[in-house]
């Protein structure tokens, strides 16, 4: 392993949601009694769970291409489709041999991430949480109702990073420190929403249709955005694209957002010499 891998180099690689801290003993992480899909932003220095990690320099940001949140009223539950504003380059098709996806503009969220090697012997397991900020003043509105009807607090969202130099930042953990890291995880007004049917709802329904904009009705009327213009866009050129598509594909671009050749290392030799021998960052190399 080396401990002079550039911190810098960024590795794009599958990790099962819900962080499983490196010194849990059981032989099952299923067997944890307590939920770490998403760590508040105020607590994430102080619980064991994800003091260690973070303070080790494992964060890492996962990609979406929004996310959802459900306002509470009489009816029922409402949800909204949370994204990035979105441009109307977004609509333009790649073109062969472009170095550079320019489609839609995928949510970049921080998140800590940790390595389990079961106590008995087998494969590494590498898994993730998401960091969680108090909701920016326009998700408040959906978490409102959520307050007024009784269900507690103001909700949460997950804490997105605006830019590549805030992404930058987040990610070379040897050049910054956790404590100037941590100084990026604070809630953003650089995002829209529009509500989506309840078919979303059932987590076994995977289609455009989970994402498409709706209205809500006369009495509450919801604008059409540019950005949910750019997503009507979207749906329908997948759809005309993919008549045949299977129940359960994912909406086309997705999994486009990505286009380069295989590394000659896997993903997980990289991120052991980031971490080095005993865990901790990499110092990276000084000419």
């Amino acid at each position: 392993v080396q401990k002079d891998a550039d911190s810098s180099e960024r590795v794009l690689m599958d990790m099962r949601w819900g962080l499983v801290p490196s010194w849990f003993k059981k032989d099952d992480p299923s067997k944890m009694q307590f939920n770490t899909s998403n760590c508040r932003s105020d607590t994430m220095l102080k619980k064991s769970s994800y003091k260690g990690a973070l303070l080790k320099g494992k964060r890492c940001v996962v990609l979406a291409d929004g996310f959802y949140e459900w306002q509470q009223h009489s009816a029922g539950k409402q949800p909204y489709f949370i994204y990035f504003p979105q441009s109307q380059d977004a609509v333009t098709e790649e073109k062969e041999g472009d170095e550079e996806w320019r489609g839609w503009r995928l949510l970049t969220m921080a998140g800590i991430f940790d390595c389990w090697e079961p106590p008995s012997g087998g494969e590494m397991l590498y898994t993730y949480t998401i960091i969680t900020v108090d909701a920016s003043k326009d998700v408040s509105f959906i978490h409102h109702r959520q307050v007024r009807a009784g269900k507690g607090a103001a909700g949460q969202m997950p804490a997105i990073l605006d830019g590549d130099e805030a992404i930058r930042k987040w990610l070379d953990f040897a050049e910054v420190p956790t404590q100037e890291a941590v100084k990026l995880i604070q809630p953003t007004e650089n995002i829209v929403f529009h509500p989506v049917s309840t078919f979303v709802n059932n987590i076994r329904n995977n289609a455009p249709e989970c994402l498409a904009p709706i209205e809500l009705g006369a009495k509450k009327e919801i604008r059409t955005t540019p950005s949910s213009k750019v997503m009507l866009g979207w749906l329908k050129n997948s759809q005309e694209s993919s008549p045949q598509k299977k129940e359960n594909e994912l909406p086309r671009w997705t999994s486009q957002f990505i286009h380069s050749p295989s590394p000659k290392k896997t993903s997980a030799d990289v991120l052991q010499q980031w971490l080095g021998k005993e865990g901790k960052p990499a110092a990276k190399k000084r000419k």
